[in-house]
């Protein structure tokens, strides 16, 4: 284990004082909510911004394990990061300031946009920034700090004991300074205040419509989960056109077993890629199905290569399902086979297969067999037709299943938010295990 430097040991004291509570609840704001968006609109922003992240995605890993990846925005197509993904409403500093970040998985990094000092100023303007000047328990990390000596970052600059980052997320662009402070979580009486390492900052490219910040989640040294070791988290995913929270919970509270579940709690591994420092949950699919067929997808197309390339995570800031190359072909074809539609023949972008719906039809009325995702040991995640179809607009029912993108380099499959609607999903960090149930969310 690496040494920490002394300067750093008040802040892992008040962390490891910490450790013991991270017990509590949020509620995640849907990314379209009190948008004037139609439903159609919602969905197609969502699949756009999808595309963008699994781009981004594929490019940083195949960056960090020296396949190229270039993350500019040149090599990344163009979408707010506040269309990927359901966000949270925390209190920053002491006393807290009531802030939005978006909520994510396969990120680390928690920052947000701030007043910062030497008159630099920060693009966003509403919502209001978070000023440290106001809070008692900011500071800066210096230099010598483990979150700066440890942490991935794009770029990173140490000047006056400071400690300077610069973040690349394809079409935008972060940077700022790491700094320490209370930040305040939950909902209700399950609030708890907690100290955190933290980017305060700048979106110097992009934007983040109507968010202040990102909160990373991913098992990164830099996230909440990894600086509170947190065991575990879970959340539970209303169905995305409903634009609903969704409860979010950590520590002892999250626990499959303590709510209502409308099918069996089943379990698989969380698997760690053997060439880079892991920025995502990974877990082992081993196959697919459509309705009890099972498909001919070669499991070597789904697993993490030697090299680190491959694999299947699970994400939550994409709204479509993205699979390598043989196992999206397998997909495709059964689908063909098994709805008995016509295919739409225009082009609807960000979407590899439509059908046309009859007129005056709409997508709830039509029966698709379950889509299956298959684990090793056993367990199996039966997605209904709401969680792999979408209806982009009047009279199109598209396939929320795409081609992972195989021109930079990784090739990584992706279980998203909308396959996740309405399934309670639970990280065992500690255990390195991942578990799912079938749940109406909006009763937890």
């Amino acid at each position: 284990m690496a040494r920490i430097p002394h300067l750093f040991l008040p802040l892992l004291c008040c962390l490891a004082a910490a450790r013991g509570s991270v017990d509590f609840r949020a509620d995640l704001n849907h990314p379209y909510a009190g948008s004037s968006l139609s439903t159609a609109h919602v969905i197609g922003h969502a699949a756009r911004a999808s595309k963008a992240r699994a781009a981004r995605i594929n490019a940083r890993l195949a960056h960090a394990i020296g396949k190229g990846g270039d993350m500019s925005a040149a090599h990344v197509p163009l979408a707010p990061l506040g269309d990927e993904g359901h966000s949270l409403t925390v209190g920053i500093g002491t006393p807290p300031q009531p802030r939005t970040l978006i909520v994510d998985t396969g990120s680390d990094l928690i920052w947000t946009q701030c007043e910062l000092p030497r008159g630099r100023a920060a693009r966003q303007r509403e919502p209001p920034l978070y000023d440290p000047r106001k809070s008692s328990s900011f500071s800066f990390l210096p230099c010598g700090s483990r979150l700066c000596q440890e942490g991935q970052f794009s770029g990173k600059n140490c000047t006056g004991n400071r400690c300077m980052y610069d973040e690349l997320y394809g079409s935008a662009e972060a940077d700022g300074l790491l700094a320490s402070e209370t930040f305040t979580f939950g909902v209700q009486r399950s609030k708890v205040s907690l100290p955190l390492g933290f980017g305060c900052g700048a979106l110097s490219a992009g934007s983040l419509a109507g968010a202040s910040g990102l909160m990373g989640l991913s098992p990164g040294i830099m996230s909440l989960v990894s600086q509170l070791s947190v065991p575990r988290f879970s959340y539970c995913l209303t169905p995305f056109a409903e634009r609903k929270t969704s409860p979010m919970l950590f520590g002892a509270m999250a626990d499959l077993r303590k709510y209502n579940t409308a099918g069996p709690i089943q379990t698989t591994a969380i698997l760690t890629n053997p060439a880079e420092e892991t920025f995502y949950y990974y877990v082992p699919l081993v196959g697919l199905s459509l309705g009890t067929k099972r498909l001919r997808v070669p499991a070597d197309s789904l697993t993490i290569k030697p090299d680190g390339t491959g694999g299947t995570i699970v994400d939550s800031g994409s709204t479509i399902a993205y699979l390598a190359g043989t196992a999206f072909e397998a997909v495709k074809t059964a689908v063909l086979e098994a709805v008995s539609l016509p295919v739409f023949n225009g082009t609807v972008e960000d979407y590899e297969l439509c059908f046309a719906l009859p007129s005056g039809v709409a997508m709830a009325a039509v029966k698709t067999p379950p889509l299956v995702l298959h684990f090793d040991g056993g367990a199996a995640m039966a997605l209904p037709r709401d969680n792999y179809f979408q209806e982009p607009r009047a009279g199109l029912m598209c396939l929320a299943v795409a081609r992972s993108p195989e021109d930079l380099g990784a090739s990584i499959s992706i279980i998203g938010n909308v396959q996740q609607q309405n399934m309670h999903v639970l990280f065992d960090v500690r255990n390195q295990k991942f578990s799912f149930a079938p749940t109406k969310c909006h009763d937890i």
